[in-house]
């Protein structure tokens, strides 16, 4: 065991995915703390020399941070705050995006559009903690809700989503805080803000990892017969065909004013 980063500074991992394809390196951000997104780098440090580089620099008044990596390529995904924060939009659980980093160049991983009649594949809100499958061709976040916040915060219910390769998504961008994304993205958990007592509804979605390319493994949280909560582990199998990911549930796929978007075959 040795150290490998020196500045008087915080460096952190995020808890998966943050070893280069090629094990020589780890990325990390620089958050002062967890709890602070305030951090403006995404940096990498060579595990045998100690070099450490900038892989990416917010402006703008943006921050960013949790970041992983593509098991396959030298590409960096990680949460990007909103630039020139005001009063009416700033960071926060539903203002946040995934940005991916390539050879220099960064794009949106998810697009976002608040303008009723949504758009398909487009997100209402804030995705976070960004991984790639193991084959590299999807990614996983969780994801809190814009138009249902504005609603009412109560239903704003953390929900897990899937970055598919099947964009771009564009977005016709009526609000200014509105913006296009590379991948089609959807929803795969299925909330409730009154989960029934002893059912498997569950209010709450989060911490998922892989299993394999094709499925998602996540905790949700129900309610007992008594009415406490009992977090419990649900499996999602995911669609392999694109017309699969892009096909509605009992619900418009794009989500209404009044409802989370509910793609086909969501938990």
């Amino acid at each position: 065991m040795k150290q490998i980063t020196f500045a008087p500074r915080n460096h952190l991992l995020t808890n998966t995915n943050t070893w280069t394809p090629d094990s020589q390196w780890l990325v990390f951000d620089v958050r002062p703390s967890g709890a602070s997104f305030t951090g403006e780098t995404i940096e990498r440090v060579n595990i045998h020399t100690g070099e450490v580089e900038v892989i990416y620099r917010a402006s703008q008044g943006a921050h960013v941070g949790v970041v992983t990596v593509h098991p396959k390529s030298e590409k960096y995904v990680f949460i990007h705050g909103p630039e020139n924060p005001d009063e009416t939009w700033h960071y926060d659980f539903h203002h946040r995006r995934g940005v991916i980093a390539e050879g220099g160049k960064v794009s949106n991983l998810d697009a976002m559009d608040i303008t009723a009649p949504y758009t398909p594949g487009a997100l209402r809100g804030g995705s976070h903690v960004h991984v790639f499958s193991p084959n590299g061709e999807r990614g996983s976040f969780t994801y809190n809700d814009h138009v249902m916040h504005q609603l009412d915060p109560a239903l704003d219910l953390r929900n897990v989503g899937v970055a598919a390769p099947f964009g771009p998504v564009n977005v016709q961008k009526q609000h200014p805080r509105e913006y296009s994304g590379s991948h089609w993205c959807v929803l795969v958990s299925k909330t409730t803000p009154t989960p029934q007592p002893g059912s498997d509804e569950i209010n709450r979605a989060y911490e998922e990892g892989w299993v394999g390319n094709h499925a998602l493994a996540f905790i949700g949280d129900t309610l007992s017969p008594k009415g406490e909560k009992v977090p419990e582990l649900f499996i999602v199998e995911l669609p392999q065909d694109e017309a699969s990911w892009k096909s509605a549930g009992d619900a418009p796929l794009s989500g209404t004013e009044t409802t989370l978007p509910a793609p086909l075959g969501a938990l």
